[in-house]
Formats: structure tokens, C-alpha cells, sequence
């Protein structure tokens, strides 16, 4: 069963791995939890010393939940900052460039380096994902929940464009939030 992937873009949902609404916000609690997080974003080609080979040590772990706030800042900004943001964000990643087959056309793609961690290989296909969004089209329409004090990351693919909460529950707590400030005023 897959517990971690929801957009099916690890760029939205490692960024989402933390969630306010639980009562323990941390959706990676243990390198178990980021173990399952990786294989079901087929990202399994891991040694278990990245994962902390002794009690107490998570190298990698910590990596990546800092790296996840450092993409969550990112996917914070406006869409003309996001731009500015993703390339620093970027910049910092070790990166090489890979031509890969897509439906027999040879496309240009950003790859970590062999070798590469855990964290390094995540963001790097975050980045790539979120450059596929851009893309497509869809980087005005890449947001952040509007229900406090969710802060998920979506992309709406409503038909206007308006849409400002990342599912159903939120909007409907946001709405019920809205509904009893109006009647206790």
C-alpha cells in the first residue's frame, strides 16, 4: 500500500512529509519511514549505511528532512521568487546532465552524480519535477494550502485556476473555520 506518494512528484510529496494536522507532524519519523518513502518513488538504490548503520545515527535521514525544508521554502515563494528560488536551490545540488529516451526523442535531463546520497538524489529529481511543471505550464498554478495550518503543496489543475486548498478536508475546515467567525461576530 502506498502511504507517501499522492502527487506521484517527490517535489511535492517529500515537501508534504510534514503535515500540522497530525498529531506528530513528521511524516519521516525513522529511516524506515524514508526507506518506504524512497521505494515507493522507485529510489532504491541505496546502501542501508545511508540510512544510519548504528542506533541513534540517521546521516541521511536528517539530510533529507533538512533538505525538504529547503525545498518547502522554495515551493513557499510567488512564482516570479520561486524562479530565483529553485535556481539557488539548484545551484547547491551536485548535479550532472543526462540525455534520456522519452517516447524515442532524446530529452536533456538534470541527474545526480553516481554515488550520490540519499538527499542529493531526491532533490535533484525535485528539481527536474518541478522544471517538468514549469514546463508543462503549471508553475503559476503550483501552491501552497491556504488552510491554516496546513501548508501543503498542490497543483491546481482546476479549470479556472483558483483553486486554494490542497483537498477536500482542508477546504471544508477552512470554510467551517469561516462559518463560525461569521456567526460569533
Amino acid at each position: 500500500m502506498r502511504q507517501y506518494v499522492d502527487t506521484g512528484l517527490v517535489a511535492l510529496d517529500l515537501a508534504n512529509t510534514w503535515d500540522e494536522y497530525l498529531d506528530e507532524p513528521e511524516r519521516l519519523p525513522d529511516p524506515a519511514a524514508l526507506r518506504q518513502f524512497c521505494a515507493e518513488f522507485g529510489e532504491e538504490e541505496f546502501g542501508e549505511e545511508e540510512f544510519g548503520g548504528s542506533p541513534g545515527e540517521k546521516p541521511e535521514l536528517a539530510a533529507v528532512r533538512e533538505m525538504r525544508g529547503r525545498l518547502r521554502a522554495v515551493l513557499a515563494c510567488e512564482p516570479p521568487e520561486r524562479t530565483r528560488a529553485l535556481a539557488r536551490f539548484a545551484a547547491g545540488l551536485p548535479t550532472r546532465v543526462a540525455v534520456e529516451d522519452v517516447d524515442g526523442v532524446p530529452v536533456l535531463r538534470l541527474a545526480a552524480p553516481d554515488g550520490a546520497g540519499t538527499a542529493d538524489r531526491l532533490a535533484v529529481r525535485a528539481v527536474r519535477e518541478l522544471l517538468d511543471v514549469a514546463a508543462a505550464g503549471d508553475w503559476a498554478r503550483l501552491r501552497l494550502c491556504a488552510a491554516s495550518p496546513c501548508r501543503d503543496a498542490f497543483i491546481d489543475r482546476s479549470r479556472p485556476g483558483r483553486r486554494q486548498f490542497c483537498s477536500t478536508r482542508c477546504a471544508n475546515r477552512a470554510h467551517a473555520a469561516a462559518s463560525r467567525a461569521r456567526h460569533h461576530t
